[in-house]
């Protein structure tokens, strides 16, 4: 861990209950051997990230069983403070009926219609890190 006393190195429950107040994140995966990122709507299930989708990119790396990153922040650009969250894990499809209904009831309400597949994110590593207002450190931050 760095000396820097603006920036505060979350704990895991820190970490998911900050993420679980976002309403969207995005989605970093890769494609075709490059990076690729996607916003979407999304809940949590416990430290796992659920978000619906339809057939094309998202869904081939999900039905691919591949590690993804998700990632979701808040900032304040006048105070040039905020934080991230970061949650690593493999993405799968979710193909279950009783598991399909029982993520419907998180109430995932994507902006963009005819999404009907559930990906789940089996989460296996949580980083999160906070940056502090310049005025809460008592210095600028920009130094």
């Amino acid at each position: 861990m760095g000396s820097d006393t603006a920036i505060e190195y979350l704990a895991e429950e820190e970490a998911l209950r900050l993420a679980a107040t976002a309403p969207v994140g995005r989605v970093v995966y890769s494609r075709y051997a490059m990076p690729a990122v996607h916003l979407v709507n999304f809940k949590l299930d416990g430290k796992d990230v659920v978000f619906k989708t339809r057939k094309g990119a998202k869904f081939a790396a999900a039905v691919a069983d591949t590690v993804i990153a998700f990632e979701v922040d808040e900032f304040d650009p006048a105070t040039r403070s905020g934080w991230t969250v970061t949650l690593t894990g493999r993405s799968s499809l979710v193909t279950s009926k009783p598991e399909q209904e029982r993520l419907a009831g998180l109430d995932i309400d994507p902006w963009i219609p005819d999404r009907e597949y559930f990906i789940k994110v089996q989460t296996q590593l949580i980083t999160g890190r906070r940056i502090r207002s310049h005025e809460l450190v008592g210095h600028d931050v920009r130094d």
